[in-house]
């Protein structure tokens, strides 16, 4: 109990934090950015790239999501970054426009269509599905049963883009981001997008882990589960 109520602290001190770093991601001037982001595996996006088909970067929602996209415009040849629309027109805007200081482009995450599209042009597209799950299928996400989009592995059916899965997190409390292209996935997408999912939620789950305090929790990842599973909130 002690140290869950100590992740939950940790957890709010870095939704605090957040808060600076999407000012600073929409805001900031470039020249600021110097010396703060460690990236590594880029060679494995270029190496997608060359397919021809896009990349998929497949990830999760962190606390850090915004900030972390500041320096992947200029080593890309094309950014992509999907967004979910807002009821307030006056947040889609300001958001929309933040976005695009991030990416080369912005695809509306209910768009199937323009993605498949950017993914054609040879985009990289920053995929996060962890909260599209309206109508996806039970997976374990940390051993919970949890509405999960088998979206990523139609996707990558669909254009033949590779998925590259990729990680980043705060490093420190000075400012200070470490981001990580890892390997293309081999042999995906299989037949099966079930077992497809189930594997990218475990790694997911991995990224989680070397940052568990830095997740979106206050995301309601257990809700719209069928009967007779329990609604926890």
């Amino acid at each position: 109990m002690h140290e869950r109520e100590q992740l939950l602290k940790r957890h709010f001190e870095s939704i605090g934090m957040s808060i600076a770093e999407i000012a600073f991601a929409w805001l900031a001037a470039d020249g600021r950015n110097h010396g703060r982001f460690t990236v590594r595996g880029i060679d494995n996006v270029r190496n997608a790239l060359a397919l021809g088909k896009g990349a998929i970067l497949y990830a999760g929602h962190f606390t850090t999501l915004e900030i972390c996209g500041r320096p992947l415009r200029l080593p890309l040849p094309t950014f992509a970054a999907m967004f979910s629309r807002r009821s307030n027109p006056l947040l889609e805007e300001i958001q929309r426009r933040g976005r695009r200081r991030l990416a080369n482009e912005t695809v509306p995450s209910d768009n199937v269509r323009a993605l498949l599209r950017a993914l054609k042009r040879n985009a990289a597209v920053w995929y996060a599905p962890d909260q599209l799950h309206k109508l996806g299928e039970l997976v374990p996400f940390f051993g919970e049963p949890a509405m999960t989009s088998l979206a990523t592995s139609k996707l990558a059916r669909l254009s033949g883009a590779p998925v590259v899965p990729f990680s980043f997190r705060r490093t420190d409390n000075r400012g200070h981001y470490e981001l990580e292209f890892h390997e293309p996935l081999r042999n995906f997408p299989t037949a099966d997008a079930l077992a497809d999912t189930r594997a990218l939620v475990r790694k997911l789950e991995d990224f989680i882990r070397a940052a568990p305090e830095q997740y979106q929790w206050l995301h309601r990842r257990f809700k719209n589960r069928p009967a007779p599973w329990p609604n926890p909130y």
